[in-house]
């Protein structure tokens, strides 16, 4: 199934933390946070100005981007999760990273 966001909304693939330490003990799933990184799916055309003209998204697909730890709605697209924000949700972009990194 393909989803595509509306106005400034922005579909964002959490990136998990790792599940073991550098020690070496592994994390039950009760002790992870919640993820704060991501890289982008999909972005909507923009949200419309005073004047009706479309405002471009500063994110573009593949981006791996900073959210805040509650941002957006969590849904399952076909198992995967996945999360649906305002653009404004998203706090900044990562230069020079990939996903998991």
């Amino acid at each position: 199934m393909n989803l595509r966001p509306l106005n400034d909304r922005v579909v964002v693939e959490p990136v998990e933390q790792e599940t073991t330490t550098a020690s070496g003990l592994v994390l039950p799933e009760t002790a992870k946070e919640k993820p704060q990184q991501g890289k982008v799916l999909a972005v909507g055309p923009g949200a419309r100005d005073e004047d009706g003209d479309r405002m471009a998204l500063d994110v573009e697909v593949g981006d791996i981007v900073l959210f805040a730890k509650y941002a957006g709605t969590e849904i399952k697209i076909d198992g995967n999760k996945v999360l649906i924000m305002k653009e404004t949700d998203i706090l900044g972009v990562l230069e020079g990273v990939t996903a998991g990194a």
